[in-house]
């Protein structure tokens, strides 16, 4: 599904932010990613996205065996990957329905969303504008579940959300998993996530390098216990 293949990534200032990082994920498989801040975590979703930010200095990214280096963002989006963002941006004069109804033209799948989502009510509103923390992540997940994607990339979808929310989010995330047998790439910094996605391979992303893979729950516990430190003393190699 993915491969990334040692790729380097800089700033636009010229500062080497992911270092030969490589990295796979399988049809179906649901990988979990951990870091400090400044880690190159948030990098590593936009190079694969293809957010102008950053470049690929040397390396490649292929979706579904094609390069991705040279696609826009769009292209990107239509061979089937997702993204939400961790600060989803406000889009005035653009209403919720309307971009549901250009990912999706089935009402009943748009309305069903909407419902277990809590959005219902938020159909008509210019999207995200005056949202809370709790409803602009709410609608970045409708959003992206509408465009069903093949890969889903989620930088930290718990961040500045209250556990009812998180649980809303949780559950239907793992329900769209299960059914559409979506690969994912989720990273989390508080784990809550973990209470609702099966997700059987975990990693740690530090100063650039990908370390410490092993079950999520495990690499979770351990960061608990004994703070990132310990992650920088394991071998950081391919994923």
């Amino acid at each position: 599904m993915l491969k990334v293949d040692k790729i380097i990534v800089t700033s636009e200032e010229g500062d080497e932010i992911l270092k030969e990082l490589s990295l796979t994920i399988k049809d179906g498989e649901i990988v979990i990613m951990f870091g400090p801040n400044g880690s190159g975590k948030s990098t590593l979703i936009k190079s694969i996205m293809g957010v102008s930010d950053y470049k690929i200095k040397e390396g490649d990214i292929l979706f579904d065996g094609k390069s991705l280096k040279n696609l826009t963002v769009s292209e990107r989006a239509k061979m089937g990957i997702g993204v939400m963002y961790q600060q989803p941006p406000e889009i005035s004069g653009v209403k919720l329905y309307q971009i549901a109804k250009y990912l999706e033209e089935n009402d009943d799948v748009i309305f069903d969303y909407a419902e277990k989502l809590n959005l219902k009510e938020f159909l008509d509103r210019d999207i995200n504008v005056d949202f809370s923390g709790g409803e602009k992540k709410r609608s970045e997940l409708f959003q992206i579940l509408l465009q069903k994607p093949k890969l889903l990339l989620l930088d930290e979808p718990e961040s500045g959300v209250d556990i009812e929310n998180i649980s809303i989010m949780g559950k239907v995330l793992n329900e769209f998993l299960k059914k559409n047998g979506s690969s994912a790439l989720i990273i989390t910094h508080t784990g809550y996530i973990l209470q609702y996605i099966s997700a059987k391979r975990g990693c740690v992303l530090m100063n650039g390098k990908l370390c410490c893979s092993d079950e999520p729950e495990k690499i979770f516990q351990d960061i608990r216990k004994n703070g990132y430190e310990k992650c920088g003393k394991c071998k950081c190699e391919d994923q």
